[in-house]
């Protein structure tokens, strides 16, 4: 059974709901819309006692390119206010995924960059491809962090592995995910949905009662990663009236290093 929202679609086989990520044109790049289209698809499993597992995967060879750098160049001309409430709004639509009650798996292949590296994380468990492109990129476009990146990365790989993924933006691949704790494990290439779809039928097979309880116990900090959020907005909103911010959009764009002097 399958219900298109936008570019998220939603497939439900048995006890397992399957949320892929579908605007390969884009390589799923995140945008309000898609993050809508998202939450609708969420706001439709909720209620369900018939699904016990979610994967969120990303069609086309790739999860998500990361943030719109379009959206990015329209938020250099919002106010700081603006931006803020926009940004907080923008990450509610993504990480609803946290309100699901059943366990969620998400399946990395390709690109997951950026904001859409921490919507993988926001899932209970994350399977990678050995050769997924990963980043944390933000600084490298002269933006801070958001999306919750300043909890979930120090929350899976802890204070000193986030600390340098954060501030480097560097990439790295699936087999360094997972030895940071980033990752359950990391799929031979082209097997990730597979091994998190093997996993999604595991969990759907225990007493559905008892995940959905202990789902609640093992689940962030809402009332922390709220504190992160508004922190995240309000630091996005200030990169976004900056002049780095459009030199690292420029250099993005033209493929080269950006040159930043810190206004």
């Amino acid at each position: 059974m399958s219900a298109p929202a936008a570019d998220v679609l939603l497939e439900v086989e048995g006890a397992i709901a399957t949320l892929t990520l579908n605007d390969t044109a884009r390589r799923n790049v995140m945008t309000p819309e898609l993050g809508a289209a998202l939450r609708t698809h969420v706001e439709s499993l909720r209620g369900r006692t018939d699904v016990r597992a979610v994967v969120l995967t990303g069609a086309g060879g790739a999860f998500s390119a990361g943030g719109d750098l379009k959206m990015l160049e329209r938020l250099r001309k919002a106010s700081f206010e603006e931006a803020r409430v926009f940004m907080l709004d923008f990450y509610a639509r993504y990480l609803s995924v946290l309100d699901l009650p059943m366990p969620t798996v998400a399946a990395v292949e390709g690109p997951a960059i950026g904001a859409g590296l921490c919507v993988a994380l926001a899932c209970d468990v994350c399977i990678v491809g050995e050769d997924a492109k990963l980043a944390l990129n933000f600084v490298q476009l002269g933006l801070h962090p958001g999306m919750g990146a300043t909890y979930f990365v120090p929350r899976r790989a802890g204070a000193q592995a986030a600390a340098e993924l954060l501030l480097t933006g560097r990439r790295f691949d699936g087999k360094e995910a997972a030895r940071l704790g980033l990752a359950l494990e990391a799929a031979p290439p082209g097997t990730a949905l597979s091994r998190a779809r093997a996993l999604a039928v595991q969990l759907a097979g225990n007493a559905p009662l008892a995940m959905r309880a202990l789902k609640q116990r093992l689940a962030p900090d809402r009332a922390a990663l709220q504190v992160a959020l508004e922190e995240e907005a309000r630091f996005q909103a200030e990169s976004y009236g900056s002049a780095d911010l459009g030199e690292g959009l420029a250099a993005a764009a033209a493929r080269r290093p950006p040159v930043f002097e810190g206004r």
